[in-house]
């Protein structure tokens, strides 16, 4: 098998010393890194020195994946052992991740999804145009998301071109962003659009996140200098392309760098812990420093310095308001983690039991 030298390079796509070392260490025959550039429901491509190959998950990682999250995910560097002759290969490994982007997956149960592996930007996007596409609240969310996960978040405001005000919403925005930039720009008049190419460094991975319809595709297509942009793998715009998300995808840029593009996201439950929340909120905890109580709730107790920063202009209530309502849903995804975690332990141990009579059964 030979590497063909046309190929983009695998540092191109963010291969780096960190990947090598694990990879390395794990000793697989006959077995090459690849990444994770596209997923739809189990069924992966990814990105090798051989090229694009269809990848499927080793019966070992599908038998021991309790949750979604022990599979691979859209920017994953993966173990694989290829068939080159078929264009396809087998996942046996998933290297240790740098960074990512997790929720708390949708519905009754409590598994992390994770959105976007080993990203080193986030671009928290929203819309202009009206409606609900600007929620303080959610950006709000996907900031505490980002930092919690380890990269670099980005707020993007799409569609200024349709926007009575720009700077009323970026005052708005910039109530919760604490020194995060803010861009606005607008990807069908590509306006602003070079600001953003410049946080995206060769070898570097940005994942765009945000609502449908805020125009993430679109502004990943003007990055690209294409109308249209075939979403779908490592791949420059071949003019096809669709407006509406329906997989995630890696999509490398002409420059270098990769970005990866996601669905939009109608839930974004917090999937965090307790101090990636501080980190997220610092201006509330720095000011907490300053209660007269160190148990201080923030209500009603006398000498509290966050009711008087609210009451002195400072501080937004709605920031206040915000915290607490992260905090808890933090809470309760604690008790149902922990109480998960007694459910799992029993059903260890009842296995356990079945395999021990079992055992002396046979023995007898």
């Amino acid at each position: 098998m030979t590497t063909d030298n046309t190929l983009p390079g695998l540092e191109e796509l963010g291969w780096s010393s960190f990947f090598s070392q694990h990879f390395e260490s794990l000793k697989v025959p006959d077995a090459v890194p690849a990444r994770v550039v596209s997923e739809r429901r189990g069924s992966y491509q990814v990105y090798s020195q051989y090229g694009e190959l269809s990848a499927e998950v080793s019966g070992k990682i599908r038998y021991q994946a309790a949750t979604e999250d022990q599979c691979p995910a859209i920017g994953d560097w993966v173990v694989i052992r290829p068939q080159v002759s078929e264009w396809k290969a087998v996942i046996h490994g998933i290297l240790p991740r740098k960074t990512k982007f997790s929720r708390k997956e949708p519905g009754g149960v409590t598994n992390e999804q994770i959105i976007a592996a080993n990203v080193d930007v986030v671009f928290i996007v929203s819309g202009l145009d009206g409606g609900r596409n600007l929620s303080v609240g959610r950006v709000e969310r996907y900031l505490s998301l980002t930092l919690s996960g380890g990269a670099l978040p980005i707020i993007v405001l799409n569609k200024v071109d349709l926007c009575p005000d720009v700077t009323a919403c970026v005052q708005e925005v910039e109530s919760v962003a604490f020194g995060v930039p803010i861009y606005p720009v607008s990807a069908t008049e590509r306006i602003g659009l070079a600001a953003l190419g410049r946080h995206i460094a060769r070898g570097q991975t940005a994942a765009f996140l945000g609502s449908s319809g805020v125009g993430k595709s679109a502004l990943i297509n003007a990055l690209l200098g294409v109308e249209r942009q075939e979403v779908g793998g490592v791949r420059q715009g071949d003019g096809k392309g669709r407006h509406t998300t329906s997989g995630r995808d890696l999509i490398l840029l002409p420059d270098g760098g990769a970005v990866i593009d996601t669905p939009g996201l109608r839930e974004i439950q917090m999937w965090t812990d307790e101090d990636r929340l501080q980190q997220a909120f610092k201006d509330i905890e720095t000011l907490a420093e300053g209660c007269r109580f160190r148990d201080c709730q923030h209500h009603t107790e006398p000498g509290c310095a966050i009711k008087a920063a609210i009451r002195e202009g400072d501080l937004d209530a709605s920031r206040l308001q915000g915290f607490r309502k992260l905090h808890k849903e933090l809470d309760h995804l604690a008790r149902r983690q922990d109480h998960r975690a007694r459910l799992d332990e029993k059903a260890k141990w009842k296995h356990i039991s079945q395999w021990s009579r079992q055992n002396r059964r046979y023995g007898d």
